[in-house]
């Protein structure tokens, strides 16, 4: 079977194992779905993940997670316009956060704020 968004694959899994309250789920890996999942364990939304075999990650559920997923497609973002898609994507203003991809890498939003700098969408959680 093809994959063809193992990100949004891996989100729409945690989203519902968090709402069956389950502890911890295994999903399909890439090296972006690890570094959106490390933002989310930095920001406490997630406990930790490990790799297993055959390109697979265990990950530990806190079940802090409301919702989480995609952001279809990846819109690209100027540093003033940020602003816009916290409205569309997050419930209210420093609740939850938005994941990016820059030329720096992933990173969240808010620091793209602090940086000055755009790049694209890639999720949101909170």
């Amino acid at each position: 079977m093809a994959m063809n968004d193992t990100l949004g694959s891996a989100l729409s899994a945690i989203n519902n194992c968090e709402k069956s309250g389950k502890k911890e789920l295994v999903i399909i890996s890439s090296k972006l779905v690890a570094q959106v999942l490390t933002i989310m364990h930095e920001h406490n939304y997630i406990g930790e993940f490990e790799p297993l075999p055959y390109n697979k990650l265990k990950v530990r559920l806190l079940g802090n997670i409301n919702k989480c997923n995609v952001i279809k497609p990846r819109y690209p973002f100027k540093k003033d316009t940020m602003e816009k898609f916290e409205k569309r994507y997050l419930p209210s203003k420093g609740f939850g956060l938005i994941i990016v991809s820059t030329s720096k890498g992933v990173t969240t939003l808010n620091k793209c704020r602090e940086l000055s700098m755009g790049g694209k969408l890639l999720s949101y959680v909170y």
